[in-house]
Formats: structure tokens, sequence, C-alpha cells
């Protein structure tokens, strides 16, 4: 039997078996391997998030992900916003994007509700995605206005904010100024590209976008290394 000097236990197979007091191995932290995508509305990150995974990027999507959990929260945001809001257990975002965007206080309203649930998912899926020791994209619409997801890299997809206005108006039908108001409710493009670590310029055509997400993705894959 083997003697432990600073304290033991019994293993299956009846030795005395040694603890030196091992410190705990440190918790890994999730999004080490992370990529915050975003953008300002209407900029072109599906199509760039499409792309990527072409190159065999992972991503995790945000949006999704704000969606799901906001038809699970239907009987809330009911009580907070009115039940005409809902059809059929779930929520017109359409309809609660129009009151939000038209009333901040609303929208902080929102936010405290949606937030923390939405971050603890992209949370639980990004230790799942560290653990293949890639980098791995998460879509995240407001990273820079929220502050809340402790990501080192950031990828900007940039277009002006004439190219926004246009391409808002036109995707989803809204008039010039519902339109701006969106546009105007998240941090100027221009901001953005300035703290962004990686930049995607989709004021052009599809084309140039192709190339623009191929020298993005060496970069990105050269930096992990």
């Amino acid at each position: 039997m083997h003697l432990c000097i600073i304290v033991g236990y019994f293993n299956i197979k009846g030795d005395v078996a040694c603890d030196h007091r091992r410190r705990p191995k440190r918790k890994r932290m999730a999004f080490e391997y992370a990529v915050a995508l975003t953008g300002g509305i209407a900029t072109g990150k599906s199509s760039v998030l499409k792309i990527l995974s072409l190159y065999g990027f992972h991503f995790i999507d945000a949006d999704k992900i704000a969606h799901q959990i906001l038809d699970k929260q239907y009987q809330t945001i009911a009580e907070m916003f009115g039940a005409d809001l809902i059809v059929n257990n779930k929520v017109d975002r359409k309809a609660l994007g129009t009151i939000v965007f038209a009333d901040r206080a609303k929208r902080k309203e929102l936010e405290a509700l949606l937030h923390p649930l939405i971050y603890d998912e992209i949370e639980r899926q990004a230790m799942i995605q560290d653990r293949l020791q890639k980098p791995y994209i998460i879509d995240i619409p407001l990273f820079f206005e929220g502050g809340r997801y402790p990501i080192e890299r950031s990828l900007v997809v940039y277009t002006t904010e004439v190219q926004q206005l246009e391409r808002l108006m036109q995707r989803d039908g809204y008039d010039e100024e519902d339109a701006r108001k969106r546009i105007e409710s998240q941090m100027d493009i221009e901001e953005k590209r300035k703290r962004a670590t990686y930049i995607i310029n989709n004021s052009a055509d599809l084309n140039q976008l192709q190339h623009e997400c191929k020298r993005v993705k060496e970069q990105i894959l050269g930096d992990f290394k």
C-alpha cells in the first residue's frame, strides 16, 4: 500500500491514492475562438454568413435565437405590450418593432427581458464550438451597442448609410421614415467600421463580396493559427 504523507483516499483497487491538493483546472471561458459578426441593418450580414459557411465556418445566429426566445415569451410580451401582438402563440415581430423603434423606453424594457435569455443560449452554444478549437462566427447585430459579449475579434459588414436606407426600404417595404428610425436606433455604421477587427465591404456587387469574404477568411484563419 502506497502511503501519501499529505492526505490520502482509497481508490477502487484498494490502494491509497494521493491528493496533493492540486489546484482545480481553470474553467475555460466561452467565446475563446469566436468572431462577432455585426454591421448595420440591411448591410448584408446574411449574405456574408452564407459565403463564410461555404468556407467551413460554423456559426451561431443570434437573430434566430432571439426569435425563438421571443416566441417562448409571448405571454410576457402580451402583458407588456398588448395581446394584439400575439397571433397563434407567436409574436408579430413587425408590429412589435413598430412600437419599440418609436419609443426608446419600451425598447429598453424589451431588451431587459430578452437579452439575458439570449446571452445564456449563445454562451451555451459557444462553449460547444470552443471545444473544437477552431474559429467560428457569432452573428450579433448589436454587438457594439450592447457591449455584453466578451469577444475579442469582430467582423463588420459595411455599406454606406445611403445604401442601407435603399436596401432596407426595398427589402422590407418600409417607408423612408420607418427605415430611418431602424437605422438610427443602431450605432452609426462608420463608427462600427472604426472598431472592427475585420471589415467586409459590401457596397458593390456579389462578385466583390465573394472576394471580400475570401480575403477576410484568410485573415481569420491566420490569426487563429
